[in-house]
């Protein structure tokens, strides 16, 4: 049997740790993320993520099928939608609008033009272009992006996000490729030994009473970091932790800061 894939044909979709709109939502698919499905049910579909295989369930009519060779373009991160809350693309048959998000990953165009599947499609506006060499100038525009944005379990969009979605979101503005959860990010990278080190872009880590990384962000310098807590947003950081003046109490206690680029 030859292994089946599927992308995301939708702005925004929920991926669910069950078979179940009651299920809590674990992350979300946008437009392009593609997937090997691992199981085809009546209403739900098994997938394991090609971006950071990351398992869930997603409803069968918020995808489309799509060809080995179609998957592995995908899967290039060669061009994504940049740092604008949303991108008009057009379904050139229909002539129905899509509203798109930053991060978005768009296949190969041709005069702003592109196929998802079957489905042709026109972007009114660029792609960008992520660089690796860019990350360190420009660490702190792109997750300034997302200061103000509600914090939603599972988010990974401007409109609500989740701290380690905030942290995989900018990353791939530059092509980093980092894993979905705080504590899989934890295990990457290249570990600081004091946080006085840190650099725009490097992400510091924090833990609970036992021990466990629940919570990332992203050092601006060595005092400050960005962070996705009630919103995205930026508050100061040393050994002990993340301070919050709002509140005039630590809220997050920190475990280790680590270096990616």
């Amino acid at each position: 049997m030859n292994q089946q894939f599927g992308v995301c044909n939708l702005a925004l979709v929920p991926l669910r740790t069950d078979p179940s709109d009651k299920s809590e939502m674990c992350s979300q698919l946008l437009f392009g993320d593609c997937f090997s499905i691992l199981e085809i049910g009546e209403k739900w579909t098994k997938l394991i993520t090609s971006y950071d295989d990351y398992e869930g369930w997603i409803d069968n009519k918020q995808y489309i099928g799509i060809t080995d060779a179609a998957h592995a373009g995908l899967s290039n991160l060669n061009a994504i939608l940049g740092l604008s809350a949303v991108h008009a693309v057009l379904k050139t048959d229909t002539s129905e609008v899509l509203n798109l998000l930053a991060g978005t990953i768009i296949p190969y165009t041709v005069d702003n033009y592109f196929y998802l599947g079957e489905t042709r499609y026109k972007l009114e506006g660029q792609v960008h272009h992520p660089n690796v060499n860019e990350f360190r100038s420009s660490v702190y525009e792109a997750a300034m992006f997302y200061v103000n944005a509600p914090y939603l379990w599972g988010g990974r969009s401007v409109f609500g996000i989740d701290c380690s979605g905030l942290t995989q979101l900018v990353f791939r503005q530059f092509g980093i490729r980092i894993k979905r959860d705080a504590w899989q990010q934890a295990e990457q990278g290249q570990l600081l030994g004091f946080i006085q080190e840190a650099r725009a872009g490097d992400l510091a880590f924090f833990d609970n009473d036992e021990g466990r990384i629940t919570h990332v962000g992203i050092m601006l310098d060595n005092g400050r970091i960005i962070h996705a807590s009630g919103r995205v947003r930026v508050d100061p950081v040393d050994t002990q932790g993340i301070f919050n003046k709002e509140l005039n109490k630590y809220t997050h206690k920190l475990r280790i800061v680590k270096r990616f680029n």
